[in-house]
This record gives structure tokens, C-alpha cells and sequence, in this order.
């Protein structure tokens, strides 16, 4: 027989859970909890396509509030900050083809002679990878908004996820291992941004801790128990500034993965 304690949380279970339907049943006013609408890329929510939008406005005119042209925003640069991460893990998965997802206009594969790092400059990014292929994808960008139509070995996605609204971001995470092979790697940024977008809204729209974004990408990936995956978030310490005045704020990089 099971301890006494273990059969009486068994009984308050069943017997909450029986109340519970038994209100249901007697009162049609009583209704079941609304679930939230599940979205998807044949069904993105509307602030998703109203988000795109926006995104193909600031790439055609610019950033008008900070004076930058269409073509200084979002220009892909930012990647070079993580071009050792994804070497990592394109040396140790052996990838020879890569998707930038939400690579905005991919300058930075079009740049020579680049620093990765302080003691080493690379020809180009692709060198540097050692990779065969390397395609873009952003769909707030023209040039690269056609949707891809095959599987690449890498799924690598820069300074992206907390710009996308927060109720497509499960979809657009679960697209992103569905185009993978062998691995997936993102980078996350769980402070506010710079800039603004059009409508007012902070760039970085969805902000949420570390712990948030690792057990949503953890929960994905369990359904592709065959991929790779380094994800890193990064928090910002110090106080933010006020009145002109503040101390220097720190980075501080909070990485999870799976090797396999």
C-alpha cells in the first residue's frame, strides 16, 4: 500500500479535478480556459506580418530618428562578433553549408580582411568557416525574403530572436531546427535596444530572462533529438544611465548547448 501522504495528494488531485468537471457539466456558463491561438508560418499572428512591414520600411529609408540610411540599417555586421562560436560548431558538426536566418542585407560576407578576434583576421567569413555554401534569409529584406526550400547543414541566426513578436517566436524556433542537419546555433540579447521601430515600440520586442529562452529552445529541440545546438543569451550589468551620468554596463554571455 503507498504511504498516506502519497494516497491523500492522489485523492485531492482526482477530487479537485472531478469538482472541477462536474461545475462544468451543470453550469454552461462555466467554461474551460481559452488557449492562445497557436501560430504558425502558413498562420503568423498579426503584429508578426505588421512587424515585417515595418522591418522592410526601415530597410528601404532607414532609421530616420538616428539619421541612418537604408543601407547602414541592419546591416548584418553583427555577426562577426559570433563568427568564432559558429566555427566551433561548424568544426565540430563537419558543416559545409550554412543558413544565416534573419541575416539582414549579410554585409558582413561581403567584407575582407575581418577581425575575429584580436589576434586573428580572416580573408572573409567564409573562409574562415571553411564552408561550401552559405545562404541568406531575411524577410524584411527583399533581396533575401524568399523562403528557403531546402535543409542546410547549419542554422545560424545573429541578433534576432528578441526582434521577432513574442507569440511567433516558438515557430519561428521549431523552423529553424527544421531547416538544420546537423546544428543550430543563436544568439539572444535579453536587454533593451538601442533603436525604435516605426510605431514606437523597442526593437527588442520580445525581453525576457535567460532561463526563458533556454527552456524554450530546450523544449524545441527535444523534438529534433538529432541536431546540435549552442544557444547564447547575453544580460547587461550596472545601472542604467540617468541624468547623463553611469557607470560602464558589462556584457555577460550565458551560453547552453547540446553536442552530440
Amino acid at each position: 500500500m503507498a504511504p498516506e501522504s502519497h494516497r491523500r495528494d492522489r485523492c485531492e488531485a482526482a477530487g479537485n479535478g472531478g469538482s472541477i468537471a462536474a461545475r462544468k457539466d451543470n453550469n454552461p456558463a462555466v467554461m474551460a480556459p481559452r488557449e492562445a491561438p497557436m501560430y504558425t508560418r502558413d498562420n503568423p499572428s498579426p503584429e508578426y506580418l505588421e512587424m515585417v512591414r515595418m522591418y522592410e520600411t526601415m530597410h528601404e529609408e532607414g532609421e530616420q530618428s538616428a539619421g541612418k540610411s537604408g543601407k547602414d540599417t541592419f546591416p548584418g555586421k553583427m555577426l562577426i562578433n559570433h563568427a568564432a562560436d559558429i566555427r566551433a560548431m561548424i568544426t565540430h558538426t563537419g558543416a559545409r553549408s550554412i543558413l544565416d536566418y534573419g541575416a539582414g542585407k549579410g554585409l558582413a560576407y561581403q567584407q575582407s580582411d575581418i577581425r575575429v578576434t584580436p589576434q586573428l583576421t580572416a580573408d572573409s567569413i567564409q573562409s574562415y568557416w571553411g564552408v561550401d555554401d552559405i545562404r541568406c534569409y531575411d524577410p524584411g529584406y527583399e533581396p533575401f525574403s524568399t523562403l528557403p526550400d531546402q535543409q542546410y547543414d547549419g542554422v545560424i541566426s545573429t541578433d534576432v530572436l528578441e526582434h521577432i513578436t513574442e507569440p511567433d517566436v516558438p515557430w519561428i524556433i521549431e523552423e529553424m531546427f527544421s531547416y538544420a542537419r546537423r546544428f543550430v546555433f543563436a544568439n539572444v540579447a535579453c536587454f533593451p535596444a538601442v533603436k525604435n521601430l516605426p510605431n514606437g515600440q523597442n526593437a527588442h520586442c520580445t525581453l525576457h530572462p535567460p532561463e526563458w529562452w533556454a527552456g524554450l529552445v530546450h523544449g524545441i529541440a527535444m523534438r529534433h533529438t538529432d541536431i546540435s545546438y549552442r544557444l547564447v543569451m547575453s544580460t547587461k550589468t550596472g545601472a542604467r544611465k540617468k541624468m547623463g551620468l553611469s557607470k560602464k554596463r558589462r556584457t555577460v554571455y550565458h551560453t547552453v548547448e547540446r553536442l552530440l
